[in-house]
């Protein structure tokens, strides 16, 4: 049986404000509401909000280091020096490095190569590797994203062999900032840019900015890379506010009009060249597909095999001939086809060795280990677990002869506490409150499962461990018109920060045929109605929940909570309420 949600209905805004807003703004005060609960408090702000333009991004200038940066770009570009573009192996660094691989190729430097390390034989982060193939290939200066500002030991072992470093990152730093030529990172302590919630392919973006700032590079000629940026900007899960706003809206223009050719493959493979692409088709579909490559292991003994999966996506991303773009594109999907059906695979494994063990199922976290899951997948079946188990997780497996895992938490429970308690028994770990990864020697598996699941017993609070459904409103059907839709839509792009409004309906029922859909019959479809308003009747989609199915289908009174979204059907546009949660009328 799924856990029960709690709903918590969120505070109003100001009265006045939001009647101030709804007049000016011409739209209804439940939207004025919206604005009003997400700071968005005079009408200034309101325009801002609805218009975002590229003039209000910020001097990339201000970013700390960023004419140390600049100025080592142009020395390698007017000396011809060889540069690698160095990156992280998910979403967020291989668009870095194809943005800014793309932009080098631009302005005419072809002295360049690219590296994503393999997760399974280097791990997160600067390599001793890749250094070493830099300095073999004769490159002078690395340029790492999304990476590298805890690599301190690995710039002074590069520099030593006579290669530079520039780092852009995103992470926090460690006490030490690496001595490299440059670090540009907005979150470090020094550095008084206004925005320190950039991807680490945004903060490569900005040095792009700037050495087209510097070089009278007007910015319509680097606008095309914002469709790598706005891929970032949403697999990153980074607050869609300030800057990441602006370029994210005009990166999903970007990808609807002119996407480059390798997305506009994996845009075809999804099957969205037909609908307008929106943050969610992203995370959920584009996204995704490029992680694959760099989740899966490599066949060590294929000689033609590329250097990682990463690699492979970084080709795709860059590749400019669109025939060539569509093969790569096929494995790319096919690497995403494969971590589905493992990551599936082992999530059953786990689900059925929790419900084997009584004692595991009534505990208030999980820690499951097995040496033959794949490492690349352990973080995706730690969130899988906790859609069914609603608790902070831990999925561990073997690599490289270390126990190494991902952990996942739930909202408000701080993991990366949780995880450091145990410090004493790790080789590593690194992270922040809602996820974690670490690895530990075998004999420390017990002993660390033990002291984790203490740990979590003893600081949890029993709150959290029911599901929150939050809304920001209550609504009737006859509310959401034509013109309803169209405002709700200038709230987007949706994300952290501006998440997608929640709404509640009470008292509606189904009006027509109720269907369980899915390959499991694992969703519920519905035609609900309003009871007070008969005549407004929405299509509505329930995901994960068949539980209420034959109340649903017998048209007794429910509750809902949802989101309005655009279903897109066969060139049809329609309206469709997204079901976060439905809760049955009893006795009312």
């Amino acid at each position: 049986m799924p856990i029960e949600k709690r709903w918590v209905v969120k505070a109003p805004g100001d009265l006045g404000t939001v009647a101030t807003l709804a007049t000016a703004l011409n739209i209804s005060p439940v939207l004025a509401n919206l604005l009003v609960q997400r700071g968005i408090d005079t009408v200034e702000k309101a325009e801002k909000f609805f218009k975002p333009d590229l003039c209000d991004l910020h001097d990339p200038f201000l970013m700390k280091d960023m004419d140390r940066a600049v100025e080592r770009v142009e020395q390698a570009v007017r000396n011809n020096e060889k540069i690698m573009v160095y990156g992280d192996y998910d979403v967020d660094g291989c668009t870095a490095v194809a943005l800014v691989y793309k932009f080098l190729r631009q302005i005419g430097h072809n002295n360049l190569m690219f590296y994503i390390p393999d997760r399974y034989t280097e791990g997160y982060g600067v390599s001793i590797k890749g250094i070493d193939l830099a300095a073999r290939k004769g490159v002078g200066l690395i340029i790492a994203l999304d990476c590298g500002i805890k690599a301190t030991e690995k710039v002074v072992y590069a520099k030593n062999k006579g290669v530079d470093f520039i780092i852009c990152d995103h992470h926090l730093p460690a006490e030490n900032i690496p001595r490299a030529v440059a670090v540009l990172d907005p979150k470090r302590p020094d550095c008084t840019y206004p925005f320190d919630e950039l991807s680490g392919c945004g903060v490569g973006f900005k040095l792009v900015q700037a050495y087209a700032q510097k070089n009278g590079i007007p910015f319509e000629k680097i606008m095309p890379l914002l469709d790598l940026l706005v891929v970032s900007i949403a697999s990153d899960i980074v607050p869609l506010v300030d800057e990441n706003r602006i370029l994210a809206h005009f990166g999903l223009q970007n990808l609807n009009r002119e996407p480059s050719k390798g997305l506009l493959s994996i845009i075809k493979i999804c099957g969205l060249d037909k609908h307008n692409i929106t943050i969610d088709d992203i995370v959920f579909k584009i996204g995704p597909r490029i992680n694959a490559a760099g989740r899966m292991r490599m066949d060590e003994n294929d000689e033609n095999a590329s250097p990682s999966g990463g690699h492979a996506a970084v080709e795709l991303l860059i590749e400019g001939n669109e025939a060539v773009a569509a093969e790569f594109g096929n494995v790319i999907d096919a690497y995403n086809q494969d971590r589905k059906s493992i990551d599936r695979s082992v999530t059953q494994e786990a689900h059925d060795y929790i419900e084997s063990n009584p004692e595991l199922k009534v505990r208030k976290s999980t820690v499951v280990y097995n040496p033959k899951w794949m490492k690349g997948i352990v973080g995706i079946v730690a969130s899988r677990l906790i859609e069914t188990y609603y608790r902070p997780t831990v999925v561990l497996t073997m690599s490289n002869g270390f126990v190494t895992g991902s952990a996942r938490s739930i909202p408000g429970f701080d993991l990366y506490q949780a995880v450091e308690s145990c410090s004493d028994l790790l080789e590593n770990f690194g992270g922040h409150m809602y996820a974690a990864g670490l690895t530990m020697r075998p004999e420390h598996v017990e002993e660390f499962t033990a002291r984790f699941n203490a740990y979590v017993e003893e600081n949890i609070d029993p709150q959290m461990l029911i599901p929150q459904v939050d809304i920001d409103s209550e609504l009737l059907f006859s509310d959401i018109t034509p013109a309803f839709r169209r405002d709700l839509n200038r709230f987007q792009p949706f994300g952290p920060g501006n998440a997608s409004p929640v709404f509640a309906t009470c008292g509606v029922s189904n009006h027509g045929d109720a269907k369980l859909v899915g390959a499991d019959c694992e969703h519920l479809r519905m035609d609900l109605i309003q009871r007070q308003k008969p005549n407004t009747r929405i299509p509505s989609i329930a995901f994960q929940q068949p539980t209420h199915y034959e109340w649903v289908r017998s048209g007794r009174p429910i509750d809902v909570c949802y989101q309005i979204v655009e279903n897109h059907y066969r060139g049809t546009v329609s309206t469709q309420l997204r079901i976060k949660d439905i809760k049955p009328v009893i006795g009312r």
